[in-house]
């Protein structure tokens, strides 16, 4: 009996001593980044009434943890530093997290596209020479949750060669492309599963903010799964807020391709949701116009599978503090995953460079469509982005862009009152593109690119980068 009690006492007192322990949530691990230029959250849980305090070099903040044993604090906004240090959390007790670096963070969100690795992207030399000390990326773990959690799995890693392969290759070739030009390190949370539509990432005040979305989550059901409206927010970004963060990249919208405007204000929710849960204002937010996929369509009308979700996309541009990557030329007829993420991420970062890291200068996309004026039986059309001008361009793989100077414009097709849509002849007129057919002879409204194959349209920029599809009607 005696040794009974003896031993229930060592493990009562050893769950009681656990409990009281400072702790962190695991989002700090060593080798994580920390976000530079801006007071740094941590936060964790301790003994009720317990004081904590947290150093990371020169900085320093205190705290109380509260009836529930929860604390939090705010360190003072830390500069730049790719040089490894210790973030200790004393109590009772000290936990050290080590090799801690200062720079940019920025979560990695989306289904499969923004899931799939370096290794499964024909990047072996990419991969080779992947030493990269300053690049670090944390993987949460799937799961799906009911309600929202505290914590996650996951651990911070260091790219290498040894790394690289199960990173997300659009946020690697992101990141690298960043720290080409800055120098600055960069941490990715890589937090995303393939196969997923974009209401499980959404949070319950995303969806409180979009009035045509806002009895979602009221019918929400348990058991929930990687469906469930804000069950992967709840399980997978809930517990990383309120990690400081530069911003968010995104690629997803595969899940949901059979719709249109809708998925606007979904891309809405989505966005204005995670600004507000993570209370750092309008950060950037830049995601992926959906690629080209399956057998091209003739029929000059288009408008089968993601043609209409790509215009959602484009709207979604209306968003403050967003940016586009447009992928029309890059995908693969006979894979929904096309290999070629090398492009997807140096035009995410475009977007960045200009406007998170002061190079101005850049041109970021192609041709966005702007505005149409009918010129007798022709139609000319106006963009933003031209840049240094338009061309008939060609892309082989990898490779830069380069002019087609005897080429001809595709895909754009015309139509009159009568709704009768057909192929046209488009004509490059400086900043402008004129449209014509003999067959419409008094011509209302032009699209281009509007199908989910559009295979051979060609307009781009002479910085190298596609026009977006588009459509001037609304029929």
């Amino acid at each position: 009996m005696k040794r009974l009690v003896s031993v229930l006492f060592v493990v009562v007192f050893g769950i009681a001593s656990a409990q009281a322990d400072v702790s962190l949530p695991r989002i700090f691990t060593d080798h994580a980044v920390l976000q530079r230029d801006m007071a740094v959250p941590v936060w964790g849980t301790a003994e009720p009434g317990e004081k904590v305090t947290v150093k990371l070099g020169d900085a320093q903040a205190d705290a109380t943890a509260d009836a529930q044993g929860k604390w939090s604090v705010k360190l003072p906004a830390l500069k730049t530093n790719a040089t490894g240090q210790d973030l200790t959390v004393s109590g009772k007790n000290t936990v050290t997290v080590k090799d801690v670096l200062i720079g940019d963070v920025w979560v990695c969100g989306g289904q499969s596209n923004m899931e799939w690795g370096l290794g499964s992207c024909n990047a072996r030399e990419d991969i080779a020479a992947a030493d990269c000390p300053t690049l670090r990326r944390i993987k949460i773990k799937h799961r799906a949750l009911p309600k929202p959690a505290s914590d996650v799995e996951g651990q911070w890693a260091v790219c290498t060669p040894n790394t690289a392969g199960g990173i997300t290759a659009v946020g690697f070739y992101f990141a690298r492309r960043i720290q080409k030009e800055t120098g600055v390190p960069i941490g990715l949370i890589d937090d995303n599963i393939g196969g997923t539509r974009i209401e499980p990432w959404t949070p319950a005040e995303g969806f409180a903010l979009e009035p045509t979305l806002a009895q979602i989550p009221a019918g929400v059901k348990e058991p929930v799964n990687n469906g469930t409206p804000m069950a992967l927010y709840n399980a997978m970004i809930n517990p990383v807020v309120p990690y400081g963060i530069k911003g968010a990249i995104w690629y997803q919208g595969e899940s949901n391709g059979g719709e249109g405007e809708s998925y606007y204000h979904k891309m809405r929710a989505l966005v204005n949701g995670w600004r507000k849960v993570w209370n750092q204002g309008d950060f950037s937010f830049y995601f992926v116009q959906l690629a080209n996929w399956q057998k091209p369509n003739d029929n000059p009308a288009g408008g089968d599978g993601w043609a209409k979700v790509r215009m959602a996309q484009v709207q979604s541009l209306q968003i403050p503090n967003t940016g586009m990557a447009v992928t029309i030329d890059i995908g693969e007829a006979g894979d929904i995953h096309p290999k070629n993420k090398f492009d997807v991420g140096e035009r995410l970062a475009l977007w960045a460079l200009r406007d998170n890291y002061g190079k101005k200068d850049l041109v970021v996309s192609g041709p966005l469509y702007k505005s149409m004026k009918v010129e007798g039986n022709k139609i000319r059309l106006s963009f933003d982005h031209v840049g240094g001008g338009l061309m008939v361009g060609k892309k082989d793989g990898r490779n830069p862009t380069v002019e087609d100077k005897s080429g001809k414009l595709a895909r754009f097709a015309v139509a009159g009152e009568d709704k009768k849509w057909v192929w046209a002849e488009a004509v490059i007129d400086g900043p402008t593109v004129v449209v014509s057919s003999p067959d419409v002879a008094q011509p209302v409204a032009v699209r281009y690119a509007f199908s989910m194959n559009p295979e051979g349209c060609n307009l781009y920029n002479k910085d190298g980068l596609p026009a977006s599809p588009f459509r001037t009607d609304e029929w």
